[in-house]
């Protein structure tokens, strides 16, 4: 029992991990100018969409199953809501995709 519980809080550290773009070729100043571009390409591909974001008519008035009221964006409230219209969620997928499209691999800070 004391192994398990050993290697479930070595698994919870190892977790808690720093992580950062690496590529063996690169230099650090490379690797942030790329994650730079990628950053900037993902928020002009998402902006092209960003109309979506707010709806046609921005935040909408909801009732919960108890009736109280709150504000929600229109796509989280219907099932046939666009699973991908979180711009924020949308801009971190594509620059995630750029950098690895450019050789990078996510690992642990190594200090």
């Amino acid at each position: 029992m004391q192994r398990f519980a050993a290697a479930v809080l070595l698994a919870a550290l190892a977790a808690c991990a720093p992580m950062e773009w690496t590529r063996g070729d690169a230099s650090p100043e490379q690797a942030a100018a790329d994650m730079r571009a990628c950053r900037d390409q993902a928020w002009r591909e998402t902006s092209w969409t960003s109309f979506g974001y707010y709806g046609p008519f921005g935040p909408a008035l909801f009732s919960d199953p108890f009736g109280r009221r709150y504000f929600g964006w229109p796509y989280y409230a219907s099932p046939f809501g666009d699973p991908y219209g979180d711009r924020f969620f949308e801009e971190s997928r594509l620059s995630s995709f750029c950098m690895r499209a450019k050789g990078y691999e996510l690992a642990p800070v190594t200090k």
